[in-house]
């Protein structure tokens, strides 16, 4: 019987993890119950699934899914933040907790990371978090490949806006001659 749960859980683990895009594991220790509502809702508004397992189930789960690169890094209280769209997302919304709730507590805090086939440590995941989003950066792009344009066209309007000047400067001193 106590088989056949644990076998159910690997199966579901296994289900929730194999379409990630990122899979970051979360040392969760010294938060309290409200702070872990809080950073549930948080991964929830951020479209991740968190969840807290025990270590040789999602050492199992990993596993059948080839990934054994996390193996030393499940030890001691280990949560699993997981994204199917984002890569960066599970990163950002834990950062982005820390910085507000817990007021650069040093808990929560990364263990480490697999993001597209890559392990990171939580060094690299911490500094990806801080990077600007991809609609950021194609916001920047946009706007460099858009500056020399708008450059351009500010000193064509300033030409004829001169020359417009200039006729109506001339045409007021005829009528004023005549």
């Amino acid at each position: 019987m106590v088989q056949s749960v644990k076998y159910d859980l690997v199966a579901s683990l296994k289900e929730r993890l194999s379409s990630a895009k990122a899979i970051v594991l979360v040392d969760y220790k010294g938060i309290n119950v409200e702070q872990v509502n809080q950073l549930r809702r948080n991964f929830r508004a951020g479209e991740v699934d968190y969840f807290i397992q025990k270590n040789t189930l999602i050492k199992l789960a990993l596993h059948d899914l080839g990934i054994t690169e996390l193996d030393a890094h499940l030890t001691g209280p280990t949560a699993v933040a997981v994204c199917r769209e984002d890569e960066v997302a599970p990163a950002r919304v834990l950062v982005k907790f820390l910085k507000e709730v817990m007021e650069g507590a040093e808990f929560p805090s990364f263990k480490a990371g697999f993001i597209s086939g890559q392990v990171y440590s939580a060094e690299q995941l911490d500094a990806l978090a801080k990077m600007p989003s991809r609609e950021e950066l194609l916001a920047k792009v946009l706007g460099s490949a858009q500056a020399p344009i708008t450059n351009f066209v500010s000193v064509t309007q300033g030409i004829i806006r001169k020359f417009v000047y200039a006729l109506d400067a001339i045409r007021k001193k005829q009528a004023d001659a005549s």
